[in-house]
This record gives C-alpha cells, sequence and structure tokens, in this order.
C-alpha cells in the first residue's frame, strides 16, 4: 500500500509540473510561428489521448511519467512540404530557437514563483530565531554562542527565520573554514515587550523564512539589544560523520524545544516498547544510569541507538522498575535511527514564551517579492551544489531520484497542504535547474548549439550535434542510475 501511495503522490506532485514544463516549449513554438505535430506528457507506450481536429496536433499520455515532450515539425526528421517549411523548426531564426527551448525552464521557474507567492500571502505565528538549544559535542558548542541568543545573520547575510538560517548555513555545505554567526541578545526588562510584538515575515514551505520587522519594533530592539559576532570551525560541514544531518543539527543550533515530561503516552502493538514490557503511563526515570528530565532526551538516546540494548529506568504506579528494551532500526534518509514504538503522553501545557514567538504576513507587493527572491536564492543554492559535486566538495551520494521525490511528495501530503505547495515549488525549480544543465538531449544543451548558431551563424554540423546527443544521452543514463542507486541505498542500505 505504501508504495502506491508513493506513486500516487508523486504523480500528482509531478505530473503538472512536467506539463506545464512542456506548454512552455508548445505556447511559445505556436506563438513562433512553428508547426506543433505532437505535446505528449510521459514517454513510452500511449495510454490516451486525442488529435485536434483543428490543428492536426496530437495529444497524449504515456506509460512512463518521467517527462515528456513536444515533437515539432523539422526538415531534419522527414520531409516536409514545400508550403509548410516556413513552419519548420530547423528553418527558424536562432532567436526564435532559444526563445521555444528557453520556455520550458522559464515556465517552471514561474511555477515556483507562484506557488512561493501563496505560500508567503498565509499568515502564521511560527519560531523566532532565538536559539533554543545549543547540542552538545557540536560545532556550536565548542564556540560561544549560548542559549538565549537570536541569531540575525549568517556569513553576514540577515536572517530572521529558522528557514533563512537552514538555506545560509546549506549554502556551506561540504565546506571546511569558519561559519560566521551574528546574534542579538535583548535586555531582560524589555525582551518581552518588543518580542511579543506583531512582527511581519514571509512565511514559506516549512513555516518559516526570512521576515520583515516593521520600524517602530527595530529601534526598539536596536536600544535594547547587544550583538555579537561568533565564528565556529566547521571541517567538511554536514558531510562525514554529520552525514544525512540537517544544517542546524550538523551546526548543533536548534530552535525552542518545550519542556515535555518523560512519560509514555501510548505503547505501539508488536513494537520494541510493547514486546519488552513498557507501558502506557510509565515515567522515564534512566535509560542507561543516565538521568532523564524530559522527552527529548530520552528521544535522542533512543534514535541514536538502533539494535542496542538499552537499560530503562521507569517509575509505575509509584514503583521504581528496571527493563530492558532494543530500539528497532529504521531506516530515515541516509541514516539508520533507533524506534521503540510509543508516543509521548503531552498535556499541550508547555506552551512556547512569547520571546521565542513572532507572527508572519504580508502584503500581496511584499509576497511577490519574497516569491522572487527565495526562487533566486534556491536556484543559486542548487547550481552552487551541483559544482561542489562536480568538484568532490560533496559525495554524488547526494544525488537524488524519483525514489526519494515519491517519498518526499507522500510525506508532504500527510503533514498539509503547505508542504504540498513548498514540495512541489521545489521540484518545479530543481527541474529548471536541471533542464538548464549544458548537455545535449536537454535544454541547456540546445541552448548551447542556437547560441553557437546565433554567434557564428552557422548551425554545429549534423555529426557533431550527433556525438553529442550520444554522449549526452550516456550521461543522463549514468546520473539516472546513480539517483536510483542512492534513492535505494537510502531506503534499504
Amino acid at each position: 500500500m505504501t508504495a502506491l501511495q508513493w506513486i500516487l503522490a508523486a504523480l500528482c506532485v509531478l505530473t503538472p509540473l512536467v506539463a506545464l514544463h512542456e506548454w512552455g516549449h508548445y505556447i511559445v513554438a505556436r506563438m513562433c510561428g512553428v508547426k506543433v505535430l505532437t505535446y505528449s506528457i510521459g514517454f513510452g507506450k500511449r495510454l490516451f489521448g486525442w488529435t485536434s481536429p483543428k490543428t492536426g496536433i496530437e495529444y497524449k499520455v504515456c506509460a512512463i511519467p518521467l517527462g515528456g515532450y513536444v515533437r515539432m515539425l523539422d526538415e531534419r526528421e522527414g520531409d516536409v512540404p514545400a508550403d509548410e517549411q516556413h513552419k519548420a523548426f530547423n528553418r527558424q531564426h536562432p532567436l526564435k530557437k532559444i526563445a521555444i527551448v528557453a520556455a520550458g525552464p522559464a515556465m517552471n521557474l514561474l511555477i515556483a514563483v507562484a506557488l512561493f507567492f501563496v505560500l508567503f500571502m498565509t499568515p502564521s505565528e511560527q519560531l523566532n530565531t532565538r536559539i533554543g538549544v545549543i547540542a552538545p559535542e557540536s560545532p556550536a558548542a565548542a564556540s560561544t554562542l549560548v542559549a538565549g541568543e537570536k541569531i540575525i545573520a549568517i556569513d553576514g547575510r540577515a536572517v530572521q527565520t529558522w528557514e533563512a538560517v537552514n538555506y545560509a548555513l546549506a549554502d556551506r555545505m561540504g565546506e571546511t573554514g569558519e561559519i560566521t554567526i551574528t546574534t542579538e541578545t535583548a535586555n531582560d526588562l524589555v525582551a518581552s515587550d518588543w518580542a511579543a510584538k506583531d512582527i511581519k515575515a514571509e512565511p514559506s514551505s516549512t513555516g518559516t523564512s526570512p521576515d520583515t520587522i516593521s520600524k517602530d519594533v527595530i529601534l526598539k530592539s536596536e536600544q535594547a539589544a547587544s550583538q555579537t559576532t561568533h565564528r565556529i570551525a566547521v571541517h567538511e560541514f554536514m558531510q562525514g560523520e554529520q552525514k544525512g544531518m540537517g544544517a542546524l543539527e550538523s551546526l548543533g543550533v536548534l530552535p525552542f524545544q518545550p519542556v515535555i515530561k518523560p512519560v509514555i503516552g501510548k505503547v505501539v502493538p508488536e513494537g520494541a516498547a510493547d514486546l519488552m514490557g513498557l507501558k502506557a503511563g510509565d515515567e522515564v526515570l534512566a535509560i542507561d544510569d543516565k538521568k532523564i528530565t524530559h522527552w527529548l532526551e530520552a528521544a535522542t538516546i533512543i534514535r541514536s541507538n538502533p539494535e542496542t540494548m538499552l537499560k530503562f529506568l521507569v517509575l509505575r504506579d509509584g514503583r521504581e522498575i528496571s527493563l530492558d528494551v532494543m530500539p528497532q532500526g529504521v531506516k530515515n534518509g541516509s541514516e539508520r535511527i533507533g524506534q521503540i514504538g510509543v508516543r509521548v503522553a503531552y498535556d499541550g501545557e508547555s506552551a512556547v514564551p512569547s520571546e521565542y514567538r513572532m507572527t508572519v504576513s504580508h502584503t500581496p507587493k511584499e509576497a511577490m517579492v519574497r516569491a522572487f527572491e527565495r526562487t533566486y536564492q534556491l536556484t543559486a543554492t542548487t547550481f552552487a551544489s551541483i559544482g561542489k559535486m562536480i568538484t568532490g566538495m560533496i559525495g554524488l551520494d547526494n544525488l537524488s531520484g524519483p525514489i526519494t521525490i515519491a517519498e518526499v511528495s507522500k510525506t508532504s501530503f500527510e503533514i498539509g497542504w503547505q508542504q504540498v505547495l513548498s514540495t512541489a515549488a521545489i521540484i518545479s525549480l530543481s527541474l529548471a535547474v536541471m533542464n538548464l544543465l549544458p548537455i545535449p538531449v536537454l535544454d541547456g544543451g540546445h541552448l548551447l548549439f542556437y547560441l553557437y548558431e546565433l554567434i557564428f551563424r552557422k548551425p554545429i554540423s549534423e555529426r557533431v550535434q550527433m556525438a553529442g546527443i550520444r554522449l549526452g544521452m550516456s550521461l543522463l543514463l549514468c546520473f539516472m542510475v546513480l539517483a536510483i542507486v542512492n534513492d535505494v541505498l537510502r531506503l534499504f542500505g
């Protein structure tokens, strides 16, 4: 059932993006006077479709939904009647060819902007960038950073929400050196006053993103706060021992997390906890002789010890009981974590203090500006990551394929509509970047051919083009195989 859910979720997210990408090629080709023969979503055997009696264009959906194509009249593919030669793609001016080819990736970028705009127009309350926890034995723990400070810049780049922090840190993936973090500490007398005021900021796919604080709040916070610059040493950031960890976890800086009592609320039948004797209502006092005061401590130990026998000391009906429990090893992305099959008994009393909260909202104009900024930032980050893969700064195992897309799509549907839109925006942006790579067969490779034709006023020879296409297909096949292997290893490795 899970596999079917993955497939359906991926189709719901990916198919519209592919269809609109091809529609970009299609509509610009028609605007340029090129005759379109086929508009196809997917490859391989035709599942269903129709042919327009007015234009003769065949519209179809095919069996393999990992792309699509628009077939145009072209003398290189067969004889063209004399009265239609002016409609052939190969007869067009290089600028028209460039416009037709670039329209697909451009459409994906516009889709990303539109989806981010919708997300930024959605008001929400979220955590600000005040540090809640400094993880022990982390780069942050070895620095002068302390919990309670508010992060306002990473490497000189202003950040005012956790997603902005995430993106800024992700830009340093694979690097060795220092990350500069600027923080702000408000005076106790006025901290709760200015932090509790309404703040305008941009929402995002995960509920956080860079915010724009109103002027009166900025003035008051500047008067009430002192700024400190911290330099944190990192080695192969988010790689090596940190492989599979998020940017915040790798640095060791975490948002505020409410203190929740380590009391088990529900035990999953046939899970490790159930089989080893843990029961709902048990309060975890210690694990392997380490005192447990809140649920996060217990969860961290359990996650870090898959397939390892742990000694639990629990309080049940006023009596202390010792139990041996072995967390089940579960694949989570590229790492293996421990799970015992329990849910915490959360009473909802652990509220987030006002100094850790902010409300985000925008005008339509602000939302549109932020949408373009977000699209630009993620595009630049994606190209930078590809460059780091090529130079070996980050591993090729960071490359993901259709299985990961399906898994992420399914998860987004489980979380909610905002996460679905966020996932679709990021995948759409990734499709644009991938298609712009200068590899023959992809749009980027064709753009190189037509730029050559524009500059030198003659097309590249058929022999060179065919050799490039064969090379491009080989590279694309290798990348696809590598991506699928990475996906399988993440799931089962």
